[in-house]
């Protein structure tokens, strides 16, 4: 029978947990550090993409991002310094940067994505969450004919391994379907139907009503210290604000997971990858597909009530300050690539967030090995709010004993030892 669960952590993959353990009938009490639907959840550019079933961890990705350490303008940067203090993560990371492990990661990847692609589709509307949603699909665009013509190579992997295939545009074709693009910028692109799009914190404040009416309690500027236990079991977790009496407890802390290694008796592999975003008005002449520019590894969010450009990665460690450089990436690939880059529109914001970062590219789903009744939900990457939706349905499963309607084995602690 449910009982009463602490769900620690308000960003998209604690309030999605949150809200099928409520469905399934659990009492359930939200928390978070600071407050509900900030960090990394509030400010990503929206995407629910089955597109992206392949990890960062490819062949060859590994001399790409040593080659970033010499260059000051790439879109991944990893400080020297920090490269060092987490050499293994980063060892780990290139020991994957192959086929075989590329092909391996990506199942796990995709049954998730093509989970969460399902559900959203069904909570929206259950729960007429409102978020501008959006299933015009995602536009991959390239700059020059040799990366468009490489990318065929991935496009058809996508399509004969996870039935994922898109429609090819050649230059033309692809400014006829995208006005929005400037003649002469693009060489082609590949357009995934199967994606789609939310704005991010307009999905959150949305669903954050839900919540309140299922009973979920939520406490904001609420910081998680430890656990009491008997025997092997947690039975209330120790905040800054009190104790928490439960029956269970998920921790869906994001890239502060690290931080209570030692509560949660494992080493999750997570590093913090800042990521960066600014969003402005619509612009009169706005893109009509959410679309990211490869070469330069930049998102382009066109939402109803604004436009957003983000994304990049800089390895920096838990550093709270906002990198102009890096901004300015962004908008210089705004110039670049749009007939209006939207510079004169009203800035609504500005904005970073530290990503939680996992080797193989799966995030961990999985009890703690020091309590029986504590689960981790955290690690999802660049993909949290694309994979929210199937991990919040998979953690209600597992605390409740059902049969998971993914293969869990993929999510594993097991798979670091």
């Amino acid at each position: 029978m449910p009982g009463t669960v602490v769900v620690v952590g308000a960003g998209v993959i604690g309030v999605a947990s949150a809200y099928s353990l409520a469905k399934a009938g659990w009492n359930v009490t939200l928390l978070d550090r600071a407050a509900y639907g900030s960090g990394c959840s509030a400010g990503n550019c929206g995407y629910i993409c089955p597109s992206h079933a392949l990890p960062l961890a490819t062949p060859g990705a590994i001399w790409y991002t040593l080659k970033t350490l010499f260059y000051a303008n790439s879109p991944l940067k990893v400080r020297p310094g920090f490269l060092l203090r987490n050499l293994g993560w980063f060892l780990s990371f290139a020991r994957r940067c192959n086929t075989r492990d590329m092909l391996h990661a990506a199942e796990g990847i995709q049954a998730l994505l093509n989970s969460s692609r399902s559900l959203f589709d069904e909570i929206l509307a259950e729960e007429a969450i409102a978020c501008e949603w959006d299933t015009h699909g995602l536009l991959f665009v390239f700059q020059t004919a040799h990366a468009y013509q490489h990318y065929a190579d991935t496009n058809r992997l996508l399509s004969d391994r996870f039935a994922l295939p898109a429609d090819v545009y050649d230059a033309q074709a692809l400014t006829e379907l995208e006005p929005a693009l400037k003649p002469g910028s693009v060489s082609g692109g590949y357009l995934y139907r199967g994606d789609a799009q939310v704005r991010p914190d307009v999905l959150l404040k949305s669903w954050r009503a839900v919540l309140l009416k299922l009973g979920v309690r939520i406490v904001e500027d609420c910081e998680a210290t430890g656990f009491t236990s008997t025997q092997q079991s947690a039975t209330t977790l120790c905040t800054n604000q009190g104790e928490f009496l439960a029956d269970a407890f998920v921790v869906a802390t994001g890239a502060w997971t690290p931080k209570l290694n030692v509560e949660l008796g494992c080493k999750v592999p997570i590093i913090p990858g800042k990521g960066y975003s600014y969003t402005v008005d619509r612009p009169a002449l706005c893109p009509t597909y959410p679309m990211i520019w490869e070469e330069h590894r930049v998102a382009v969010s066109p939402f109803e009530t604004g436009l957003r450009i983000g994304s990049t990665m800089e390895f920096a460690g838990y550093d709270e300050t906002l990198n102009p450089s890096r901004l300015k990436l962004l908008r210089d690939a705004a110039t670049m690539y749009l007939k209006e880059p939207g510079h004169d529109a009203r800035l609504q914001n500005e904005w970073w967030g530290w990503r939680p970062m996992i080797h193989d590219g799966n995030p961990v789903i999985d009890r703690s090995p020091k309590y029986g009744n504590v689960w981790i939900a955290a690690g999802h990457g660049m993909l949290g709010l694309s994979m929210a939706t199937g991990t919040g349905k998979l953690i209600a499963e597992l605390l409740d004993g059902r049969s998971p309607h993914v293969d869990a084995s993929a999510y594993s602690l097991k798979r670091f030892d």
